[in-house]
């Protein structure tokens, strides 16, 4: 009998450890190539999405194109029976705050939240930038469609909000137009500044910034790999103490690639490959490309986890460029450049790890570890609300994913036998009732 109530509860732990949500697949299929491309032509539309550019006219510049996708939140809260909060959220920049601001500028980014059912103060974002630019930066008036970048972006988070407003979370999910990107994350920092402000519990911030092109300049064409560009520690803390004392931790006991942003970028890359294992992803361990950035940086300047995801091969004569033709080369970010199969795809990335995410219990906390000179690992961390279990994770030292992993039951501490310490890194994830995870957490102290 006690081999039999043994291997039940093998059984019963390993599908716990391995279950999946049919209504992920359902979220994936839903997701409308068709509508992306209809609203990356809108977007193109206007003409110029510049910072700096008209926002009186009502069909051309960037106040009519943030109109546009404030009416679009709103149709769709419409037809959920108004689960959107909607509204613009602005910050004032004044002229020569940077080389880029040449007159004073209302920077408006375009919010729709979708409150949660349990915690409502915990949030997963999903943001594209409004504004586009040409090669000269301060350039406002001349055409500048952006449809890449990052009508893209934009419209896969417009698309995410259609699909995912069907369901209810137990967390609040964010859909975000964000602006003033290329004149210098003005956006970003404002909307970073607006969830401290409101004492936002930020999960995540999922930044969209180019998912269309899958032709690179170097002639390479893939419509399946995306990148996820992630800083490997949180730079936040501006105590030098503290900061001294993380870096002597790290030293000794690791972490130096286990921030809460690349738990973040692991957790997309763990999603993607159970739900959608005909796609690449890619982790770039690196906050951005080489010496650039994007609207992810803000949130992660106050502390909050953050990643870019975007396409895998870039196509610079269709970046930051002004429209004409030079050497038989068609240069410009224009709409028939978009790859929309491409764009669903990376909107359907997102639209999924907001949905695991959203419905997981949060992730547990003060997790410690202990095992040094034992043939053992042992860990202990605080129980998280609506948790049924946990679930150990480890991996060795030079892989970027979390490898194997052990559910363990509705415990508080668990010693992992015959696993030294020495040989990987570890952490613990919350898991609720239907099988949803929370990120993964790094132990954040030592068990004597």
């Amino acid at each position: 009998m006690q081999k039999l109530l043994l291997s039940l509860g093998l059984v019963l732990t390993m599908s716990l450890s391995a279950q999946v949500d049919p209504k992920i697949y359902d979220i994936i299929d839903a997701v409308s190539e068709d509508r992306i491309r209809h609203d990356v032509k809108t977007l193109a539309d206007f003409g110029t999405r510049h910072t700096l550019s008209d926002t009186i006219s009502e069909t051309r510049g960037i106040g009519a194109a943030r109109r546009w996708i404030k009416s679009e939140f709103d149709n769709i809260s419409k037809e959920c029976n108004n689960c959107l909060e909607v509204f613009f959220q602005s910050n004032l920049i004044e002229k020569g705050t940077n080389q880029r601001i040449v007159k004073d500028v209302n920077v408006v980014n375009v919010v729709a939240i979708q409150r949660g059912t349990k915690f409502p103060n915990r949030f997963i974002i999903m943001s594209g930038d409004i504004d586009s630019r040409v090669s000269n930066p301060t350039d406002f008036t001349s055409d500048s469609p952006g449809a890449n970048d990052n009508a893209s972006g934009m419209a896969g988070a417009i698309e995410a909000a259609r699909v995912l407003s069907k369901y209810t979370f137990e967390s609040s999910v964010v859909y975000l137009g964000l602006s003033g990107e290329e004149q210098g994350l003005f956006g970003g920092q404002g909307m970073a500044k607006y969830a401290q402000d409101n004492n936002w519990e930020i999960i995540g911030v999922l930044n969209n910034d180019m998912i269309g092109n899958i032709k690179g300049v170097d002639g390479v064409i893939d419509n399946r790999t995306f990148r996820i560009f992630s800083e490997p520690i949180t730079t936040a803390e501006n105590d030098p103490e503290q900061l001294a004392r993380q870096a002597r931790a790290r030293r000794f006991y690791g972490g130096e690639v286990d921030g809460i942003s690349r738990q973040l970028a692991r957790y997309v890359h763990k999603t993607t490959q159970t739900y959608m294992p005909e796609m690449n992803p890619m982790m770039v361990y690196r906050l951005d490309r080489f010496g650039r950035g994007g609207h992810h940086r803000p949130f992660n300047d106050v502390g909050f986890a953050g990643i870019r995801i975007m396409e895998a091969h870039e196509n610079y004569t269709q970046q930051h460029q002004d429209i004409r033709t030079e050497n038989g080369i068609n240069y410009g970010d224009t709409f028939e450049h978009v790859n929309f199969g491409y764009a669903k795809k990376l909107t359907a990335v997102n639209a999924i790890t907001m949905a695991n995410l959203a419905s997981a219990p949060p992730a547990p906390t003060n997790v410690g570890i202990g095992g040094i000179v034992e043939p053992s690992a042992k860990l202990q961390w605080n129980k998280s609300d609506g948790a049924k279990g946990y679930k150990i994770y480890w991996r060795d030292t030079t892989s970027p994913t979390w490898d194997h992993s052990r559910y363990v039951g509705d415990v508080s501490e668990f010693t992992l036998e015959g696993i030294v310490i020495d040989n990987f890194f570890f952490g613990v994830a919350a898991v609720g009732e239907d099988g949803h995870e929370s990120m993964v957490v790094f132990p954040s102290r030592i068990v004597r």
